[in-house]
């Protein structure tokens, strides 16, 4: 057993360690965390926890694309309440350019851009919005708001879980030290990871080029 993973949620409840998952995952959108905190990494973490028998990966699952589709629900009511007055929030504000990127994919691409904004930490807490302030149909923003959370979730969470069994095999195959050292460093590799992806889509100005392939990726996916 990956004893660094288990330590995590040490006396700690299975309910209130999904409620942690659920919240970040939820509050992402709808209350604009995604800025500071991508919620990949509570699902990718939650998977490695699974992983270890700690939770529950089905009800993991689906605990977390509800509060997914929940909070993206929420953030298109947040943004067709209060429209462009959501922009000069400072959070938002200081990434125009890709306010502006994500307006223009919405502009070209309708709902299909709300799957787009999915697998990007920041158009994922900013997509939801920006779709209801330009009054996107709510039937189809929930359409591919589903399809994209439950893509997202199952996705990173299933990446998480399955990295959790490799290093239980390692465990097995090489014993207790390599094991907790293997978890620290996968512990790390995943923090660091989602910062500086994090960090590298804040700091990215957007172009029609970026947008582009974007699209092309999603294209390529979708059937």
């Amino acid at each position: 057993m990956l004893e660094t993973f288990n330590s995590l949620t040490d006396g700690l409840p299975p309910g209130l360690v999904y409620g942690l998952i659920a919240a970040l995952v939820f509050a992402e959108a709808a209350l604009f965390v995604g800025f500071v905190f991508p919620g990949e990494t509570a699902v990718v973490v939650g998977g490695v926890l699974a992983s270890q028998g700690t939770l529950s990966l089905p009800l993991l699952l689906v605990i977390a694309i509800v509060a997914a589709v929940a909070g993206d629900s929420v953030g298109y009511e947040i943004g067709k309440k209060y429209g462009p007055r959501l922009l000069d929030i400072r959070a938002v504000s200081k990434h125009r350019a890709k306010v502006e990127a994500a307006q223009d994919l919405i502009r070209r691409r309708g709902a299909v851009a709300v799957f787009i904004g999915r697998f990007t930490a920041l158009l994922r807490a900013l997509m939801p919005a920006l779709a209801g302030s330009s009054r996107l149909p709510y039937p189809k923003f929930l359409l591919f708001n589903f399809i994209g959370g439950v893509t997202w979730v199952v996705t990173f969470t299933l990446g998480g879980y399955f990295a959790g069994e490799a290093f239980d095999r390692a465990a097995q195959w090489a014993g207790r030290g390599l094991a907790i050292g293997l978890a620290v460093i996968a512990v790390v590799a995943i923090v660091v990871w989602s910062v500086r992806k994090h960090r590298r889509e804040a700091e990215e100005e957007p172009g029609e080029a970026d947008g582009a392939g974007a699209e092309s990726r999603v294209e390529q996916t979708l059937p």
